[in-house]
């Protein structure tokens, strides 16, 4: 009987590691090959891990909640093979798909979880090492935070106590040297909330978030601590372009195999008014405006469960209407099946949410860190408009929609994200309707 590795699998370049969410085989389970085995996660998806050989699963090496560098073995299969494996799966990927390593070995190879960082001490997370660069933590400091994981890494828990406990600490005033008739500066620290207890008398129900609920719920409150928001509205006549589509969707999908939704027109003027006003494909570190000049478009995408997520469109100035149209189903089907990959929901500059879809005029979105500026669109609807013609103005029938953008003030003024706003706007006002496809 062979033993073959079952390695947690490398989910994307930035992508270090991954939580094992739950076992779905239990040790003594029979194992058919690219069967599940086990559903892992990062900090923006969920992804299963199926089995790249057939056998029975005899040992379990992490357990539930545990987190894992990728290149570990995370549990043992015996085979029948007469050569022993060392298995890589492959993620998400066709069930035909056969992507074991096989590797003559005498003995069986484990790997270890990595404990040492660069700098010859504890291994750290990139999440613990996100979170560490945005409150201003030191190496020196992170040092000294105690560690409650595994061989003592530093988990997100244990340096968000931590921020607790430094923040409840007294300021330490600097006291330079200055004159007698000069007054020390009192320097305090920021108020510290806590959320209202929830009156559970009554008849209630206790529902637990899911982990993706509790991410969105941290990342969400994370955005307005961090970006001073500001919301812009206008009002645009997409007539044109409903017609259009109107009358080209047969067509789009019988020529190129794929629906033409309003979302891959959306995106497209989007990106023309990026063009137009770079200076909102942005971010801020510090006292510095990092200036994207890659154009990568988020689009928010509903789940089945209710929770979101928002895979990106890289490079989306590179690629034409249809282009557009297969790059949007693409992720959007993928992402309703959990079957994205890390990479693809990393690496937004600008963000579009349609709140449309749910039959919303308008919203104000909360901006997508670490971006500057997230737009949604609102349902499109028939209503009387005023045109002005040669012959003077007439009221007409019109589909109108509403646009908004939420972006961050400390680096986007009024003047610019009214801009950026007002000439999405004006890119689907001109719509052409005679537009080949």
């Amino acid at each position: 009987m062979a033993r073959v590795d079952l390695i947690m699998p490398k989910l994307g370049e930035s992508v270090m590691e991954a939580t094992i969410l739950t076992w779905e085989k239990q040790v003594g389970d029979t194992i058919e090959m690219d069967e599940n085995v086990v559903v892992i996660a990062t900090d923006k998806v969920d992804t299963e891990v199926p089995s790249p050989v057939e056998g029975k699963l005899v040992e379990i090496l992490f357990p539930e909640g545990e987190t894992v560098p990728v290149g570990s073995a995370i549990a043992i299969i015996e085979t029948d093979a007469a050569a022993e494996v060392q298995a890589s799966p492959a993620v998400s990927e066709p069930k035909n798909a056969k992507t074991a390593v096989v590797e003559a070995a005498p003995q069986k190879q484990v790997a270890t979880a990595m404990t040492v960082s660069a700098n010859g001490t504890r291994f750290y997370s990139p999440l613990v090492k996100s979170i560490a660069k945005e409150e201003g933590i030191a190496m020196a400091e992170l040092e000294t935070v105690a560690g409650s994981g595994k061989d003592g890494r530093v988990t997100k828990h244990d340096i968000l106590n931590h921020l607790k406990n430094r923040s409840a600490a007294p300021v330490q005033q600097k006291t330079t040297p200055t004159t007698p008739a000069k007054k020390q500066a009192v320097v305090k620290s920021a108020p510290q909330f806590t959320a209202p207890p929830v009156d559970k008398s009554g008849n209630i129900e206790i529902i637990e978030m899911d982990r993706m609920r509790r991410l969105i719920a941290d990342h969400m409150v994370m955005s307005k601590h961090v970006s001073p928001h500001v919301t812009s509205f206008v009002e645009a006549d997409v007539t044109n372009m409903v017609n259009w589509r109107n009358k080209n969707k047969k067509k789009f999908q019988e020529r190129y195999g794929e629906k033409i939704t309003f979302t891959p027109l959306f995106v497209e003027a989007v990106v023309n008014a990026i063009k137009d006003y770079p200076m909102v494909n942005v971010g801020v570190e510090g006292n510095t405006i990092i200036r994207h000049k890659d154009i990568n478009i988020g689009m928010a995408a509903a789940l089945p469960t209710g929770n979101l997520i928002v895979p990106v469109i890289k490079n989306a100035d590179y690629l034409n209407l249809t282009g557009l149209a297969k790059k949007v189903n693409d992720l959007a089907n993928r992402a309703r099946n959990n079957k994205l990959r890390p990479d693809e929901i990393q690496g937004g500059t600008f963000t579009l949410t349609n709140v449309g879809t749910f039959g919303n005029v308008m919203g104000t979105p909360i901006i997508n860190q670490p971006q500057a500026a997230i737009m949604a669109t609102g349902a499109i609807r028939k209503k009387p408009a005023v045109l002005e013609t040669e012959h003077g103005d007439v009221i007409a029938i019109r589909h109108m929609m509403f646009l908004s953008m939420s972006y961050d003030h400390r680096i986007v003024d009024g003047m610019l994200g009214g801009s950026v706003l007002r000439r999405v706007a004006d890119y689907l006002e001109s719509f052409d309707p005679n537009r080949e496809i």
